[in-house]
């Protein structure tokens, strides 16, 4: 039974010429061996976001990073996270010495409904890797919310 295979002149030339992915390699990091958008790295901590009664609960997975690496901010409506880190690695040895250095940032922008949020007790926590954030409501927005009864 034949395969599916381009042949050269009726020659099979990829074992002759076995398949090279260094310029592939190069474009995408690997060639050193660094980060790439393939590898799964993340810049950007995922969220979750619930609202409840009384709030909207913001999570962000932010493993290794500090409290002091955090910037929050509300702007009207629009709830801004952001971080930055940097991390400085030496290692000196007789025969070597070795320096590296590594940023991280990030930036999230929320869109928060208008009138609805209490801005002025917006609290937040960093605790395991989690940055909580909670954005209370207004009095007048919680009791906008009621059960209608089906009849």
């Amino acid at each position: 039974m034949g395969s599916l295979m381009k042949l050269n002149n009726g020659v099979d030339t990829s074992r002759m010429f076995p398949r090279f992915t260094l310029f592939n390699d190069f474009l995408t990091g690997d060639f050193f061996n660094l980060p790439s958008e393939n590898t799964g790295l993340r810049t950007l901590p995922p969220a979750n976001i619930k609202e409840t009664e009384r709030s909207y609960e913001f999570e962000l997975a932010a493993p290794g990073m500090d409290r002091k690496d955090f910037n929050i901010m509300i702007e009207g409506t629009t709830l801004r996270i952001s971080g930055s880190r940097q991390v400085e690695q030496e290692e000196k040895s007789e025969l070597y010495s070795r320096k590296e250095f590594s940023y991280e940032s990030f930036s999230r922008t929320f869109d928060l409904p208008e009138g609805k949020i209490d801005s002025k007790n917006i609290t937040a926590s960093y605790k395991n890797g989690m940055l909580c954030v909670s954005v209370p409501k207004t009095p007048e927005a919680q009791a906008l919310k009621r059960e209608i009864k089906v009849y």
